[in-house]
């Protein structure tokens, strides 16, 4: 009895090892377990699509988390918006106040950057959240820019009580910035497509799904607007959208 007792204990123990993914000290997927989707929006430079996106979150009844940068939350010409986001309940978070390449593309453990400059770059980032009275302590997630950050990064900003999370790879969401003139360039047809056909082959639970907030004028088939169509689809398919705070594992 008691060895049938340590063996279900353990099942137990592994099975929630593995609710959640985690790459480089950062959350990529939550509870796998459940039918749960975080849909994220990162910004920098670009808010083209604001003012559609919440328009569309607001009519599908979902929340979603945007994590913008310091020049961001700084420009003037985004204050409104950004006042209505944070009106309408969805997570604001730090994306890096300059958006920075924390680390080498092509050897990824090489940092760019000291601890002292990560942190003030992040620290920089909360000091532009707060003066549109968003508090750090309702957002202690955040994505690194690029969505690329090493454990290093990871260690560094869990001294500081901040959580890291990224995008779930398997889809082409991620780009949705990408211009008609790179090699990478994906149209919004066949960045939904993606989606769909990962959702048919192993589910999105617990997924991390990033979308742009705006992107480049020379990129006219914007991807945000097939986001109605989609989180119809997936809510009728027993989906539901939670903030990113709400997964588990945060």
């Amino acid at each position: 009895m008691k060895y049938f007792l340590l063996i279900t204990l353990m099942l137990l123990l592994t099975e929630a090892c593995f609710a959640q993914v985690y790459s480089h000290g950062g959350l990529i997927r939550g509870n796998t377990t459940q039918k749960q989707i975080a849909l994220v929006f990162t910004g920098h430079e670009y808010a083209d699509g604001g003012y559609e996106i919440l328009k569309t979150l607001k009519n599908a009844k979902v929340k979603a988390s945007f994590f913008l940068t310091g020049d961001f939350y700084r420009n003037i010409a985004f204050s409104d918006l950004i006042g209505q986001l944070k009106r309408s309940g969805h997570y604001l978070g730090p994306h890096s106040d300059k958006h920075l390449l924390y680390c080498a593309w092509e050897k990824r453990d090489s940092l760019l950057v000291s601890k002292a400059q990560f942190v003030a770059d992040l620290e920089n980032n909360y000091r532009a959240m707060e003066k549109h009275g968003i508090r750090r302590k309702h957002a202690r997630v955040f994505m690194p820019p690029y969505e690329w950050y090493n454990d290093s990064i990871s260690v560094w900003a869990g001294q500081r009580g901040i959580a890291v999370v990224n995008y779930s790879p398997g889809t082409l969401s991620a780009a949705d910035y990408t211009t008609p003139d790179l090699k990478n360039y994906r149209t919004s047809d066949q960045i939904l497509q993606s989606i769909l056909a990962l959702e048919h082959k192993e589910t999105l639970n617990g997924f991390i799904l990033l979308v742009h907030i705006g992107t480049a004028p020379e990129r006219t088939d914007k991807f945000y607007r097939k986001l109605p169509a989609l989180l119809a689809l997936l809510q009728n398919k027993g989906y539901t959208f939670e903030k990113i705070n709400a997964l588990d594992g945060l």
